[in-house]
């Protein structure tokens, strides 16, 4: 769809058209799951901070400005939602649905030996519990910084913070990050002396 188009279709959802909101649902729903995956870390909750994205947003259309970027506005409803769900679901410790790693069967010769796999899944257990680590925005500032590529001004516009604390939020993420899995890099290191 090109601009033109897509300014018609938000015009005419902005006036209530519910087949115009659907063609919106239609070209954002992929890249709201992508980010809503990355901070939620669970296929179920981030169905969930998608589905009320888009119910937030389908509710205040009639006062979005037309001069703004649809997307850049949905992206920052899909931040809040998620950051929502995750402080709520950090108030319900010992609650949480956690999504298990799943390990790939290998079905060609020619794959990763099943070490290398068990491995792999090892590696993604550690990060997911040390990305648990991170506060709710500490983990949205750093999944908008390395998994989607936001500048720092981005990041302080999704999160509704000032351009320093955001870089701070990434900061203190890294460091977070590289701490809990420094025992990881010693491992490897022994396992490949």
């Amino acid at each position: 769809m090109d601009a033109g188009e897509a300014a018609l279709v938000l015009a005419r959802a902005r006036q209530g058209d519910e087949d115009a909101f659907r063609v919106l649902v239609d070209v954002h729903a992929r890249a709201a799951f992508r980010l809503a995956f990355r901070l939620m870390r669970d296929e179920r909750d981030a169905e969930d901070v998608v589905q009320e994205s888009f119910i937030r947003a389908h509710r205040r259309l009639p006062g979005f400005e037309a001069r703004a970027n649809f997307g850049t506005w949905l992206h920052r409803i899909v931040v809040n939602c998620a950051l929502d769900a995750l402080r709520s679901r950090d108030g319900r410790k010992g609650q949480r649905r956690d999504t298990p790693v799943e390990v790939p069967e290998t079905l060609a010769f020619d794959g990763p030996s099943p070490e290398r796999l068990a491995r792999s899944a090892e590696i993604a257990e550690r990060v997911e519990a040390s990305m648990r680590l991170l506060t709710p925005q500490e983990r949205a500032a750093f999944t908008l910084r390395h998994h989607e590529g936001r500048t720092i001004e981005d990041i302080g516009e999704a999160l509704g913070i000032q351009q320093s604390a955001a870089k701070h939020a990434v900061f203190r993420a890294v460091r977070k990050l590289r701490a809990a899995l420094e025992p990881l890099k010693q491992e490897t290191g022994r396992r490949e002396a």
